[in-house]
């Protein structure tokens, strides 16, 4: 039997991936680095070895695509979230 998500945000995320609403995500990365997702792609778009510069990253990116920044804890929690949205 497939797996299927059935907690109504896959297609959620999925309707905004590669759009101008897609936001971008800071999570915690492979070996013990920070990562900024944009939601609907599977890699990083920036990699840090401290979550303050990969937040810093992220707002950048959020306030040029005039969307949102989701700030995740080091268990992938959401912490915070931040809108540039215009």
């Amino acid at each position: 039997m497939a797996n299927q998500n059935n907690d109504g945000r896959g297609n959620y995320f999925e309707d905004r991936a590669g759009t101008e609403n897609a936001r971008f995500h800071v999570v915690p990365g492979d070996d013990k680095k920070w990562a900024v997702k944009k939601e609907g792609e599977d890699n990083p778009i920036f990699t840090a070895d401290d979550k303050n510069e990969a937040l810093e990253e992220a707002k950048k990116q959020a306030e040029e695509a005039g969307t949102k920044v989701i700030v995740h804890d080091e268990d992938g929690q959401i912490e915070e979230q931040i809108e540039y949205d215009q």
